[in-house]
């Protein structure tokens, strides 16, 4: 197998494979879905990372990536997919998987995280708890992309807690449900599939998402507003059943976790370069954009500190003893 290179391009194009350059070993290909389309930065450095293990693994271990949920797999469905091997990898929103594994939801806890360093301090304090989550659902974890931090998408400006009293939004899982709905908003979690309908029809007023989003859906032909909240900075994972990882050799396994160890701290940085893009394309769009002032920034944390205590109660022991280890070292620094 070729060595694996300091420093792998992102988002470079994915290199072809032609007949000479399989190895004597047969192929492994993997089935790896993504609920978010092509062009989206998460499915794309999930292409950027399949060409990489393709290339490293001489051909030994292909990667197939199925975009834009084309298999017919929602994101809340795809924690219990890879589990049980309907498809053997995913891209996953991590909160969205709270129904099957309520710890995983922490990262989405309102106003948990100040800014991105503290989203950095959680996410590295919650990884041996994740890891211990994926093993009891028959898979590993490898790698977390952050989103950009969420906001609002409306018809309307939203300036003060009270212009979200009855706005109904979409929201991404039961966390942003709870929060929103005690902001006064009247939430309907969706999957990202029904959302564009959804704001064409009229069903729903606005979303909850972020600006990388609101390109992918089009957001300015139903709404003129977004206001960057940044209640959440929820990341994805990519994960792979533990039966087909099991089926590779030491070897494979070695270089498929080097390159995510290498490659994750990349691919965060394309989420941060992402938002900046997407917000001037949004802006360019005639999309009005603005964050809380002070007083509406007290507002909402005064709102979450509910569901701080929820998490604990609702998510058990360990999601506890998580938010407990979390908050000492955000707090000592």
């Amino acid at each position: 197998m070729k060595p694996i290179l300091p420093r792998v391009a992102v988002l470079g194009t994915a290199a072809v494979l032609g007949a000479s350059a399989l190895s004597a070993h047969a192929a492994t290909q993997l089935m790896i879905v993504t609920p978010w389309p092509d062009g989206n930065f998460q499915a794309e450095t999930l292409k950027t990372f399949s060409s990489a293990v393709e290339e490293a693994t001489d051909g030994e271990v292909i990667l197939d990536v199925h975009a834009g949920g084309e298999l017919g797999l929602k994101g809340p469905e795809l924690l219990s997919a890879v589990r049980d091997g309907i498809v053997q990898g995913a891209d996953m929103l991590l909160t969205q998987q709270v129904g099957e594994a309520p710890l995983l939801g922490i990262e989405s806890v309102p106003y948990l995280t100040r800014d991105e360093e503290d989203a950095v301090l959680l996410r590295d304090t919650a990884w041996p708890y994740y890891e211990d989550v994926a093993a009891r659902f028959n898979q590993k974890f490898l790698y977390t992309v952050p989103w950009p931090g969420q906001g609002v998408f409306t018809q309307q400006p939203i300036q003060t807690v009270e212009d979200l009293a009855g706005v109904k939004l979409r929201t991404v899982d039961k966390n942003g449900t709870e929060f929103f709905d005690a902001l006064g908003a009247s939430p309907v979690q969706m999957p990202w599939g029904e959302v564009v309908p959804a704001l064409a029809s009229g069903a729903i007023d606005g979303v909850t998402t972020s600006t990388p989003s609101g390109v992918d859906g089009n957001f300015w032909e139903f709404t003129d507003y977004f206001n960057k909240l940044d209640w959440q900075l929820a990341p994805d994972v990519v994960s792979i059943n533990l039966d087909a990882w099991n089926s590779l050799t030491d070897e494979q396994q070695q270089i498929i976790e080097t390159l995510a160890r290498e490659m994750e701290p990349q691919f965060q940085q394309v989420s941060k370069d992402e938002d900046a893009r997407n917000a001037q394309v949004l802006a360019e769009h005639g999309m009005q954009m603005s964050s809380p002032d002070a007083a509406m920034s007290r507002q909402l944390t005064e709102a979450a500190q509910p569901q701080w205590q929820q998490f604990r109660e609702a998510a058990g022991t360990e999601a506890d003893a998580l938010m407990t280890r979390y908050l000492e070292a955000r707090d000592a620094e």
